[in-house]
């Protein structure tokens, strides 16, 4: 069956996503079609299908290891595999197609922990993640083969199992002439260096820092619980930046690691909002302050991160910005004011006609498209492998 697929000219396949700012699952009907030694996509249906708030409360409760217990997962493992069968076959019915017109789904899944750096207490070089929404669960309910569970391949190998979507992002974006950075902003940032005129083993990519992670956060501790994310970037644009609190988010290692790394909500997740409100209460910020510093803070992390790890090598023309936080107005003019330092322009994926919401879901069907076909869909220079693998487990 997977040789037949993976030999068509045009494959239909279905990518679901699910960020680290739980918002719900994004759901991508596309066309792949194999273009001399590349590939074009033509999207044909996208969906965001929300959390219900039980779910949502379910999932963040795995993110705290001390509350978090192995029947909770493994039940959210089986009930997302459940959520994303219905977002599967809920956008294949928006594009107008049937469950049998589809040759394979490519999930993502929900991160729950991702520990990058090596653990060597027993003797071993340890690496792991988890990722849960079973992929049995998916091809049971919808008769389509599901390719899931990506990163363990990728750190099975030494790597750190992320980022993965530079290497669609290189597929996708890549220019003759041009010098492109592509800047995902979801709940983490991450950015992929695609120098002009190279080879996909030539680019590289890393995590540049919090992305919309901190800023949701914040939001809903200081909103109670009755907001979830900053809409617009409005209350940030109605407040002044702090520089004392600034200063102390900006005073963290992770900022001197030198790439390939990656990072999550280990590192930037609750413990790290509740310090940040505790110290705006203690120092009288408001919190319109508090939010535009932690905006700004993303904005502050894409440029330095440029400033110190990319510009000494690869002198970018523009930057293309993704992920959710592409439209938090204020974040977007936070980062072209700090980009328009280096003379490089930004633009949105909307101004270049692609898809911000659908961009990450659309990454997935491509890896899972080289999983099929055995072919390698990592980049030891990005993640940090020691050799390039084939990512992806099969549900059949």
């Amino acid at each position: 069956m997977l040789e037949r697929i993976a030999g068509k000219t045009v494959r239909r396949a279905v990518g679901l996503m699910s960020g680290t700012s739980v918002d719900g699952i994004d759901a991508a009907v596309v066309e792949i079609m194999t273009v001399n030694d590349g590939i074009k996509i033509k999207l044909c249906a996208f969906e965001n299908i929300p959390y219900s708030g039980s779910v949502r409360k379910k999932i963040m409760e795995l993110f705290d290891i001390d509350i978090s217990t192995v029947d909770k997962l493994g039940y959210m493992n089986f009930l997302l595999g459940e959520l994303f069968a219905q977002a599967a076959l809920q956008v294949i019915k928006k594009a107008g197609l049937e469950a049998k017109d589809i040759d394979f789904i490519g999930s993502h899944g929900q991160t729950v922990y991702h520990q990058p750096q090596v653990s060597n207490e027993d003797g071993y070089d340890i690496r792991y993640t988890v990722q849960i929404g079973e992929g049995a669960v998916i091809s049971a309910r919808t008769g389509i083969p599901c390719v899931s569970d990506f990163r363990v391949a990728d750190m099975a190998a030494g790597g750190q199992g992320a980022p993965l979507v530079p290497f669609t992002e290189y597929l996708l974006y890549s220019d003759k002439e041009k010098n492109v950075l592509l800047q995902n902003i979801g709940g983490i940032g991450n950015i992929t260096i695609i120098p002009a005129g190279k080879n996909i083993w030539e680019i590289s990519a890393f995590d540049t820092g919090p992305g919309n992670m901190i800023i949701d956060g914040l939001v809903q501790r200081t909103s109670k619980g009755k907001l979830l994310y900053d809409p617009g970037g409005e209350i940030a644009r109605n407040g002044t930046v702090n520089d004392s609190l600034l200063k102390r988010l900006i005073n963290n290692p992770y900022f001197d690691t030198v790439p390939p790394k990656s990072t999550g909500r280990e590192l930037f997740g609750k413990d790290y909002t509740e310090m940040i409100y505790q110290y705006m209460l203690e120092n009288n910020i408001s919190n319109e302050d508090g939010i535009a510093t932690v905006t700004y803070f993303t904005a502050w992390s894409i440029a330095d991160s440029y400033r110190r790890y990319i510009k000494p090598e690869c002198s970018a023309d523009y930057i293309v910005l993704g992920g959710g936080g592409s439209y938090n107005n204020t974040l977007v003019n936070y980062i072209k004011t700090e980009m328009s330092a280096y003379n490089v322009q930004t633009y949105t994926q909307e101004q270049l006609g692609y898809s911000s919401d659908a961009k990450e879901a659309i990454a997935f069907a491509i890896l899972a498209d080289y999983t099929v076909a055995a072919k390698t869909n990592n980049i030891p220079g990005v993640t940090g492998a020691s050799k390039a693998v084939v990512m992806g487990k099969i549900s059949l």
